[in-house]
């Protein structure tokens, strides 16, 4: 799917303030999105706020070594949000995936921009530039790039790997493709070190960390005959292994990699009293369809949801929702086989 650029191009030779957001907890691909496209207006000499509803997770901090991404109401106010020409949203079209910030935009009188790859979607406002094929909002952001041939930096070009190579499960998942690598080796070729960036992801665990995935790894349950994997994640897990709930990222795809399964997903209790679920499918199986149901959203095959606990109650939910998924449908052909 071609994205027509200029309407945002419009928005950025015609103003000069911009703010960029994403969604709560962000990731590697929110982050790198922001930073790439910060890169790419401040270059062109716009000034730049960066503005999230949650600071982004530890292991994500060499992506920021200037702390530009600010958690609303730390490093940047409410104020400075709403004081500006255009706001950009970058990885997702969700309002309750905005929380605070999403309140910001909806009595912002500022000019609005959405940048998304996911399926599910609301309207924020403004011009929507969306591709739900692509791999990666950090792939969106460097076409933008690319459709008038802006320069990419080193730390531009980091972040922005960083932010593909995360959502493609480092280029296995099925929405990797020619254009994908093509895009890859561009950036390489602007200085991402892929051995880098694998080092400062998956090479640097914590004992607290490696503690945690014992315990719930431990947990792990089959049903529907093992095409179905899940875990869950206690409160008291975090005291006891000393971790942190960024810490459980990437925990659900473990589930996945038991032969036979087809859909995964882990459930975190929250110090909020929800209980935040992540869901995977490496088949034809819709998990932000279920996600949906619970207010959720995200990728066919990746997606989450908050639901309100108990953890018992919350995980009864979930299950039945699953159930009826895995008990309407005949079983489908694995793309990966």
């Amino acid at each position: 799917m071609s994205i027509d650029w200029e309407p945002l191009w419009e928005l950025v030779d015609s103003n000069q303030r911009f703010v960029l957001s994403s969604h709560v907890n962000p990731d590697a691909d929110a982050l790198g999105s922001e930073l790439g496209m910060a890169g790419i207006l401040e270059g062109l000499g716009k000034s730049v706020v960066i503005a999230n509803p949650s600071s982004g997770p530890a292991n994500l901090a060499f992506l920021d070594p200037e702390n530009r991404c600010h958690k609303l109401g730390q490093g940047v106010t409410q104020k400075e949000v709403l004081d500006t020409d255009v706001h950009i949203v970058l990885d997702t079209s969700a309002w309750q995936q905005l929380q605070a910030v999403g309140k910001i935009l909806k009595k912002s009188t500022a000019k609005k921009a959405v940048i998304d790859h996911h399926v599910s979607s609301d309207d924020l406002g403004g011009i929507e530039l969306k591709d739900t094929e692509c791999d990666a909002t950090g792939s969106l952001v460097y076409q933008f790039a690319a459709s008038r041939n802006r320069p990419i930096t080193e730390s531009m070009a980091t972040a922005l790997y960083t932010a593909i190579a995360t959502d493609t499960g480092w280029f296995r998942f099925p929405a990797t493709g020619a254009q994908t690598m093509r895009t890859a080796a561009a950036l390489i070729d602007a200085g991402a070190q892929p051995a880098l960036v694998y080092q400062q992801l998956y090479e640097r665990r914590s004992l607290a960390r490696t503690r945690l995935w014992g315990v719930v790894l431990g947990r792990v349950e089959l049903a529907f005959d093992g095409r179905l994997g899940y875990t869950h994640v206690e409160l008291k897990d975090f005291d006891q292994t000393g971790a942190a709930p960024a810490d459980t990222e990437e925990l659900v795809n473990e589930c996945l990699k038991i032969e036979g399964t087809e859909a995964a997903f882990i459930a975190v209790e929250q110090r909020n009293s929800l209980i935040k679920f992540s869901f995977r499918s490496r088949t034809s199986m819709d998990v932000a369809a279920v996600a949906e149901q619970f207010g959720g959203g995200g990728h066919k095959q990746a997606a989450g949801a908050k639901v309100k606990g108990p953890l018992s109650d919350a995980l009864t939910k979930v299950m039945a929702v699953m159930t009826s998924e895995f008990t309407d449908e005949s079983p489908p052909n694995n793309p990966s086989q």
